[in-house]
């Protein structure tokens, strides 16, 4: 139990870091290497201060996450990682990592978006001047290309911090680009109000964007990564989702894909061993010659991690939507090497869907402006929080 960090009258001990590490890495798909370990631990351990300043904050202004919020949450987790409910306790025990850890990570984010809106409300106000404008210049620049775009944000607060948390962007951009979720990187990493919802930042015009930001998603495909960008606050990584021409709700089309998965789980560090008996498992599978087969194998060898459902390929990671595009329907592919095991997958039927039409409603503007303000008063709230604490890092 030795200390990593001391952040006001509360500390925060080498296992809670070591545990919050592993609990990234597994979520982030991130290699569990100690050079990994090494560049990564400095955002985290800083990760862990910024939460014990928001739940001191919250205990202050007796601000709490109930219950319903907590489970709600965990279930959100795993109705992301196509977990059964309850399998997520599971998951983490087999995997040696603290409950807690999550609990507490759950807990600030919950806390922290109350007080953060409490605040805005007492000193942010949208009004519906705000909004007519905001509506207005929609409807002038509505039949202008649109792109989809997801951020990760990693504030540099001190020229001090410049090449460390560079590396560390570096570091996420390549693990990307072997895999990694850019949503599930997003939310253990961004410090920007979209974190929450995996980087995600909606449909964008270049003129909504700042101008650093326009011009490095401006060549950008969609699925495509933007190396780091540095701007005033840090550096931020882009990913372009989806790209249309003309208003929203213009009858854009896109793919959508009905599938069967099956991942068969491994364990954090599987032996040689291990890893040949689920490879031949997992090709016994191959012999499934229909969605309805493999959802019958798989649900006797894996039931917990044996899933089928449609999936839009503007959710979709690149690799993923290349792999799905190349097979045919009932044509298993190859095995997969995925965060929770190694998987499996079919393509029932593919078929195309039309966007729904619609122009932007006021309420969909003012959520808009609120998200730009509550992220705005986020930053500084926890900045000052940040400048009048005592923090004593020992690692």
């Amino acid at each position: 139990m030795a200390i990593a960090a001391v952040v006001n009258d509360d500390v925060i001990s080498v296992f809670d870091l070591t545990s919050r590490m592993r609990m990234v890495e597994l979520s982030s798909n991130l290699p569990d290497a100690p050079e990994t370990r090494q560049r990564i631990e400095p955002q985290v351990l800083r990760g862990l201060v910024d939460e014990k300043l928001q739940l001191q904050e919250a205990k202050k202004q007796n601000v709490v996450a109930t219950d319903d919020e907590l489970t709600n949450a965990l279930g959100q987790i795993e109705k992301q990682n196509n977990m059964q409910p309850g399998q997520l306790n599971e998951f983490l025990k087999a995997r040696g990592i603290d409950r807690g850890s999550l609990l507490n990570q759950l807990t600030a984010s919950i806390v922290w978006a109350k007080l953060v809106r409490r605040m805005a409300a007492q000193n942010t106000e949208i009004t519906d001047e705000e909004v007519d404008s905001a509506l207005k210049r929609m409807k002038e620049h509505a039949g202008e290309p649109q792109s989809r775009v997801a951020e990760i944000f990693l504030a540099v607060d001190s020229p001090s911090q410049d090449q460390e948390v560079r590396n560390l962007a570096q570091k996420l951009t390549d693990q990307m680009k072997q895999g990694a979720r850019f949503s599930a990187v997003a939310q253990q990493f961004s410090q920007s109000a979209t974190a929450a919802v995996g980087g995600d930042m909606g449909w964008l015009r270049p003129d909504q964007l700042p101008p650093e930001l326009a011009a490095a998603a401006a060549p950008l495909k969609p699925g495509e990564l933007s190396p780091p960008i540095r701007t005033n606050s840090g550096y931020y990584l882009l990913l372009v989702l989806d790209r249309r021409g003309g208003p929203a709700g213009s009858g854009q089309q896109t793919d959508v894909f009905d599938i069967v998965q099956v991942v068969l789980p491994l364990p954090p560090q599987p032996t040689d061993a291990i890893k040949r008996t689920a490879l031949a498992e997992v090709q016994s599978l191959r012999a499934a010659k229909s969605c309805p087969d493999l959802l019958k194998l798989g649900q006797e060898k894996a039931p917990h991690t044996t899933n089928e459902g449609k999936v839009n390929t503007t959710n979709m990671a690149p690799q993923m939507r290349d792999l799905l595009f190349k097979l045919k329907p009932g044509e298993p592919s190859e095995p997969i090497l995925q965060r929770t095991g190694l998987g499996i997958v079919m393509v029932c039927s593919k078929n195309t869907e039309t966007a729904k039409s619609g122009d932007p409603t006021r309420e969909d503007v003012f959520e808009s402006l609120l998200r730009q303000k509550l992220d705005t008063v986020s930053r500084r709230y926890l900045r000052d929080l940040r400048r009048a604490a005592y923090v004593d890092v020992r690692v």
